[in-house]
């Protein structure tokens, strides 16, 4: 804490900018050069504009015929929007849930990843930009926002405009570039829970075609949640950033920028709490109840909101990621070629404790993992008269190693065996059960694509773009186990299938089981789009857009599906499809009054074929989650920004979205866990099925699939808003000119499900936040505020999930309580 502390302040790095705002496609006349943008609520005058480069040129956001909400790092630094889970707040098509920086999903609209466990062998439909660069891993969302100058969010397929293929949208995260103006910025923030903040930036020209910007942010706050077995706090935050960029431009017309960062987490973190207990199909002497009262075992509180836990294994979420990248920009008589190379890594370091509970069932479940990403992409942006257009071409590589480990404790042989079988009394059986896991996954990844713009008139335009994608997937999977001995576990049996394991064996094997299995995929595809976009007055823009998107097909690596005697592996499995996804949008954007108000609007539908869904069979092992494809899903719904500023001294904004987003077909779907943990056949004392298979609606039988078609797609709420407002008024304060200020920005999400399968243990409740500020600030430079998040202490859960072993036992993440402090911000 003393060292990064110290290397903040002597490089006397940045924050995220001064003044509270959102931009919610707010513009004016002309597109201003992209360092003057700004946001609504700012202080700033009607005529200045926010400037986006969604489509890879400096645009007015209201000129750009798609969806797009941008939020300027004014706004971010004032509700404490650090980090991609806290923008959702701000954007309500963004949905963002995450039970460690792994297993994180980012999705817009309903769409992008599956909700649950990570697997590497699949892409996202979110892509996430920094500065142009890809970033490949989700985990990096979850990082600080670092010197960010303002983040666009896009909505809909953005093939045609990115180099990596995403079918739900992007988000594009700008960072302030160094300046041949000296300049800095320092940011401190503290508060309860031990909360502290310090940000930095300095940007200064070494010579006159050489400027550098170094900047840094430092994040500290205890846990929400107390560990009465560790004595500890935990869910907390440390977080460390560190960034430095190099500019030379030897010429007019010429810029190279050098950039390198660093990202570092290392929170006490991170677990979820006892919610509720919900009836499966296993036996009720195999129910949590039961199994909790053999033990003479209570969780230290039945209401979540108690925020206690008494977890026994060690609790860690190490994570950093870095990278160098190098990006050029050399305009040309046919237009301005841009090139950008990069290299990033991600190291993640975890120790969980997979049953939630103070009881030693799962000792270990940890999945350590190592990522290298290598990407080159190379455009050529430029007009001649009538036509626009950005033709570039995209390479992309990336190697993953996962070495993950699942160890069980001494009371996993009462917890997961039946009681009817005696070595469910006998913990060695179980105790030390341990299965190494070893996965390796390398994607290559090639692309070219183009966006045109033609002008038919001044005022009407079709804009047709293009993509030809080549994708290929290579990985492996190899999971050993052993028992508490160290002897290496197999299945056996003779060649009419019967095992020849003894029960128990057997009794392990249906714990852990050994997988090993090399699955492959690749392809190409061709996809494409075209928007009509009409000006109608200089104030009133309408567009309507076609996509036909795919998004690449995977590999499972986190095991699949096998025979219970023989252990092989459904290799069927083993890879998943391709999505194709069809889109459609219109939308109008307006502006009136003298430009005070904004109203932007816009309708879609999303049309996905082999939906890449989550499957989970609440198993224990190795096979507890992995990928299928779902027949049919669609996200559709309507969403509008709105803006009213009548002066400098009052803005207003609010934002909305209604999504309806569903599986249209998915007839072999995993069952709700209420239908999980029974048996279509009878079982004899060993666990192992006998007899005839069990008419369906027999108590204790759980379907092998289930027919799930109509329900909504888990992790997206159907309405969701954000809106808030700000007024000032000036005064002189200590001999300072300047104005005081107030302001509010409130969020709300209605209901959804955080299950694969729809189920009432697991559906979350919608909910409101309120975060206010007030503050004082002048032109030189000074901004002083103090700020209240969740200031009516809502309480509300970020995520529900089922724990393993169908035992009915709903854990939680909780979401953050009232929060409060102080914020003193320098630019200079």
């Amino acid at each position: 804490m003393t060292l990064r502390v110290l290397l903040l302040a002597g490089a006397a790095i940045l924050p995220l900018a001064a003044s509270p705002a959102l931009a919610s496609d707010t513009t004016a006349d002309t597109a201003a050069p992209a360092d003057q943008a700004t946001s609504v609520g700012t202080g700033q005058s009607d005529n200045d504009t926010i400037v986006v480069t969604a489509r890879r040129r400096a645009e007015t956001a209201q000129d750009v015929p798609l969806a797009i909400s941008v939020v300027g790092g004014d706004h971010i630094d004032a509700t404490g929007a650090f980090n991609v889970g806290r923008l959702q707040q701000l954007t309500p098509t963004l949905q963002f849930t995450s039970s460690n920086p792994r297993n994180t999903s980012v999705n817009i609209r309903g769409l992008g990843a599956p909700l649950g466990l990570t697997n590497d062998g699949i892409e996202q439909g979110v892509g996430i930009y920094v500065d142009d660069v890809y970033m490949a891993r989700v985990a990096s969302s979850t990082f600080d926002f670092l010197d960010v100058k303002q983040i666009e969010v896009l909505r809909g397929p953005q093939g045609t405009l990115y180099g990596k293929n995403t079918t739900a949208g992007a988000i594009n995260i700008t960072s302030r570039q160094p300046s041949f103006e000296p300049e800095g910025r320092i940011e401190l923030s503290a508060g309860n829970l031990g909360f502290f903040q310090a940000k930095a930036a300095l940007s200064a020209p070494l010579s006159d075609t050489v400027a550098l910007r170094i900047a840094g942010s430092l994040t500290d706050r205890r846990g929400t949640i107390f560990n009465v077995t560790s004595n500890l706090k935990v869910n907390s935050q440390d977080n460390l950033g560190l960034r430095g960029q190099l500019l030379w431009k030897p010429s007019n017309g010429v810029e190279i920028t050098l950039a390198g960062d660093y990202s570092h987490q290392n929170p006490i973190c991170c677990t979820q709490v006892y919610v509720r207990t919900g009836a499966t199909q296993r036996p009720l002497n195999r129910q949590y109840d039961a199994l909790a009262a053999a033990f003479n075992y209570a969780v230290p509180s039945t209401n979540a909101f108690d925020r206690v836990t008494d977890v026994d294994s060690p609790l860690r979420a190490r994570n950093d990621i870095g990278g160098v990248s190098l990006r050029a920009k050399i305009d040309t008589g046919i237009g301005t070629i841009t090139s950008v190379t990069a290299w990033r890594y991600w190291d993640w370091d975890p120790s969980n404790d997979r049953d939630f509970l103070g009881l030693p069932i799962t000792s270990k479940s940890n999945n350590p993992s190592h990522q290298d990403q290598y990407s080159q992409e190379l455009r050529l942006s430029g007009e001649t008269g009538k036509l626009g257009y950005t033709l570039g071409a995209f390479g992309f590589y990336q190697k993953i190693r996962t070495r993950g480990i699942q160890q069980q404790g001494s009371a996993a042989s009462r917890w997961l065996i039946a009681p009817s079988n005696a070595l469910s009394r006998d913990p060695t059986v179980l105790d030390g059960l341990t299965a190494n896991n070893d996965i390796n996954f390398k994607n290559t990844s090639a692309a070219i694509f183009g966006k045109f713009i033609y002008k038919l008139t001044d005022s009407v335009s079709i804009q047709p773009g293009f993509r030809l994608n080549y994708d290929k997937k290579e990985g492996s999977y190899n999971s050993v186990v052993t028992d508490g001995a160290g002897n290496t576990l197999l299945f056996k049996s003779d060649a009419a299938g019967k095992s020849l394991n003894t029960a128990r064996e057997r009794a392990q094997l249906a714990v852990l089981a050994p997988q090993s299995f090399l699955a492959n995929f690749s392809d190409w595809n061709f996809s494409g789009d075209v928007t009509a976009a009409w000006d109608i007055t200089r104030d009133v823009h309408i567009y309507a857009t076609y996509a036909k998107s795919f998004k690449t097909g995977g590999i499972n690596l986190n095991g699949v599906p096998a025979d219970a005697v023989t252990g092989v592996p459904l290799l069927d499995l083993a890879t998943i499809k391709p999505e194709s996804v069809n889109h459609y949008e219109v939308g109008i954007k307006t502006q009136f009054l003298d430009r005070k108000v904004t109203f932007n609007l816009s309708a879609f539908r999303t049309d996905v074929s082999n939906y890449q869904a989550q499957v989970s069979n609440f198993a224990v092992g190795l096979i507890r989650g992995y990928l299928a494809n779902a027949d049919k899903a669609r996200s559709q719904g309507f969403e509008f920004d709105a803006s009213f500023r009548p002066s400098e001294r009052f803005n207003i904004y609010g934002n909305g979205a209604y999504t309806d987003a569903k599986f249209v077909k998915f007839t072999n779907a995993p069952c709700s866990p209420e239908l999980s943990g029974g048996t279509a056949q009878p079982l004899d004392a060993n666990g192992v099925p006998t007899g005839p298979t069990a008419p369906a609606g027999t108590p204790g039988v759980s379907p092998a699939q289930c027919d799930i078609s109509g329900s909504r797609l888990p992790g997206v709420s159907k309405w969701a808003f954000s809106y808030g407002a700000e007024g000032n008024v000036p005064v002189t304060l200590l001999g300072k000119e300047g104005q005081v200020y107030l302001g509010f920005d409130g969020s709300y999400r209605s209901s959804w499900s955080s299950n694969a399968s729809p189920s009432a243990y697991t559906n979350v409740d919608g909910y409101a936040l309120s975060n206010f500020r007030l503050g004082f600030r002048t032109e030189q430079g000074i901004d002083v505020f103090g700020w209240v998040r969740n200031a009516f202490d809502v309480n509300y859960y970020d995520q529900l999930a089922v724990a393993p072993g169908s035992t009915g036992l709903i854990v939680g993440n909780i979401g953050d309580p009232r929060t409060f402090g102080g914020t003193v911000k320098v630019t200079f």
